[in-house]
């Protein structure tokens, strides 16, 4: 019970992991955007030019960074810079696709929830708010950007994973082909568990892989799809 919790909790963290990016929060007790440094800001990319959100800015990149807690802001790499941007771009073709569904918008409960946790990520508080102050991100503008990740999973969970359905079979399938054949390799002489007492640990694993190959390909044909322009190469 204990190992099929333990899949539970890694499939949960692969939903995050589809979307590309941290589901991003933040609590504020002071005013970021009173402590804010001023940031030279520069047009990067535009995606859908008559649709919002369409345009990409330097600082956009730089609040990317900023809230991931492992990200280096003191000079960005070109690499790093670039990553952020290729980020970004899913990240606002899928907003598109998504504020399509008023209905799923995030509640402002919702919100603060997720900005209560995302700090706990950060060493502290105080680390957070210097990352926040040293890209000008003010807390209205953190606000805004948890809506719209909070956004964007809504949506995926409404596209893919309640459309998802794995069958019997694929389960005994996955079972006999897989899953057996994988244990007795990876740890020799163990007792190998009857398929009853593994089935939903089994059906949870080709859920999330289900969902994460239906959410690359759905990427790959927006993006196919779209206009992008860069305007100012990073």
């Amino acid at each position: 019970m204990r190992k099929a919790e333990s899949r539970r909790q890694k499939a949960a963290g692969g939903k995050q992991r589809i979307v590309h990016c941290l589901l991003l929060s933040a609590f504020c007790l002071l005013s970021v955007q009173a402590q804010a440094q001023v940031v030279v800001d520069k047009m990067v990319a535009t995606v859908n030019g008559g649709v919002r959100p369409s345009l990409i800015t330097y600082s956009d990149l730089l609040w990317q960074l900023a809230l991931q807690p492992d990200a280096p802001l003191e000079n960005p790499s070109s690499e790093n810079l670039n990553r952020a941007l290729n980020l970004v771009i899913r990240q606002r073709l899928i907003l598109q696709e998504a504020e399509k569904l008023p209905s799923i918008a995030p509640t402002d409960e919702e919100v603060k929830a997720r900005r209560d946790e995302f700090v706990k990520l950060f060493p502290s508080q105080a680390e957070f708010l210097r990352r926040a102050e040293s890209v000008g991100l003010s807390g209205d503008q953190l606000t805004e950007i948890i809506r719209q990740r909070l956004t964007i999973e809504k949506y995926l969970d409404f596209r893919f994973r309640s459309f998802t359905v794995v069958t019997q079979k694929e389960v005994e399938d996955y079972y006999r082909d897989v899953y057996v054949p994988r244990l007795r390799r990876q740890q020799p002489g163990r007792l190998v568990p009857e398929l009853k007492e593994v089935f939903k640990e089994i059906e949870t694993e080709l859920t999330e892989s289900k969902i994460e190959s239906e959410t690359g390909e759905f990427l790959d044909s927006t993006i196919e799809r779209a206009e992008v322009i860069v305007l100012s190469p990073v």
